[in-house]
């Protein structure tokens, strides 16, 4: 009986990264660490700039302008998430990040806070059904607020500071020092793409 009680209590306690590490140990990528994934965007840029046929194709219908990175829950990738309730916040990858030791705002562990806090945040707001978190020109009668009309004004930005972005050193320190292979570097190198290249603002 007590087995299954604490079973029930488990997903909304901050024991969940017990039941969830095992999942995300699984999924972590086996590649060399440090390697960098191209961004698909950039790739199909950089294919069709080389390719010889490209230059007399018609030109595309006019798109909405694509975005890079990511600024929100939304955005982040489901590893992400899955990253970041199964951190059991030990503090390691803070303890050995450069940037941190050296007096800098950047905390690898505050970073995953940050977007678990923030998921936590927008799904209790979509779960509330109000109005007023839709998208201004969506609105309606009986629409509700769903993944893809959700507004709240907000970001992840509005957790994690650039400053603290801008102050990471890529040295992959915080995911050599995880012990549930989370990878803290993603999302920070997602919020930078979305900076730079979709805001167009850097340090």
């Amino acid at each position: 009986l007590v087995v299954f009680a604490f079973l029930n209590y488990l997903p909304k306690s901050k024991h969940l990264h017990i039941f969830l590490a095992f999942p995300n140990t699984y999924f972590a990528r086996l590649e060399p660490r440090g390697r960098m994934e191209n961004m698909p965007e950039i790739m199909n840029e950089v294919k069709s700039m080389l390719d010889p046929e490209a230059a007399f194709a018609e030109a595309p219908a006019e798109e909405e302008l694509p975005t890079f990175g990511a600024n929100d829950v939304f955005t982040l990738s489901w590893k992400n998430l899955l990253d970041a309730y199964s951190c059991t916040e030990c503090g390691r990858c803070t303890a050995v990040c450069p940037a941190n030791l050296t007096g800098k705002k950047l905390s690898p562990r505050k970073v995953l806070m940050d977007i678990r806090d923030r998921a936590e945040e927008v799904g209790a707001k979509i779960r509330s059904g109000d109005a007023q978190y839709v998208r201004e020109e969506l609105r309606g009668e009986g629409v509700r607020p769903d993944k893809a009309n959700f507004d709240d004004g907000k970001s992840l930005f509005d957790y994690t500071t650039r400053e603290e972005i801008r102050a990471c050193t890529t040295c992959n320190a915080c995911v050599e020092a995880c012990p549930v292979l989370i990878n803290p570097l993603d999302p920070i190198l997602r919020l930078r793409r979305y900076e730079i290249l979709t805001e167009s603002q850097g340090p």
